[in-house]
């Protein structure tokens, strides 16, 4: 509890200072969490993460402690990109995704006009002698055989998550 000297938040526990009981740090930042903070401190400063939050608003400093947790996160992640690396990462997989279901609705059309030829061909009774090559119905067969479009394409690698501990 912050003030009761009894449990200190990650933070002041970190900071290696008491806990006041006006304590910035303690709504967000928890005893029981201190990767949290560690992370924060890190990448932030512990002064940069006490100015940001004193400048907020109530309502707001719990979703700026959030983000803070997440950039802090993808930048011991990735220390060049952080936060824009994964974004980067997803907007590739989400255009590979989509040139997938693309090639999906071709070979689904593919399929369809298959089916609607060989329908055709059966409501006009033709026969097909499929065990006799030297039958006029067999080339027709070749006509219509199916290939799929899509080649077979390896999923895209999961983002890891950042809102493990470091």
């Amino acid at each position: 509890m912050p003030g009761s000297g009894i449990s200190p938040c990650a933070a002041c526990k970190l900071l290696r200072r008491k806990c006041a009981k006006d304590c910035v740090f303690a709504p967000y930042f928890p005893a029981d969490q201190p990767h949290k903070f560690a992370c924060v401190h890190k990448i932030f400063g512990a002064s940069n993460v006490n100015k940001m939050l004193q400048d907020l608003p109530l309502q707001q400093r719990g979703d700026a402690v959030s983000s803070m947790v997440y950039e802090a996160n993808a930048r011991v992640i990735d220390p060049v990109y952080g936060c824009a690396g994964v974004i980067s990462s997803l907007q590739q997989q989400i255009a590979q995704l989509q040139t997938q279901l693309t090639l999906a609705h071709a070979e689904i059309l593919c399929i369809r006009m298959h089916q609607a030829a060989m329908s055709s061909h059966l409501a006009n009774n033709e026969v097909m002698d499929v065990e006799d090559p030297s039958s006029p119905h067999t080339p027709q067969l070749n006509q219509f055989h199916y290939k799929p479009l899509m080649p077979a394409l390896e999923p895209a690698e999961a983002v890891q998550s950042l809102w493990r501990s470091c």
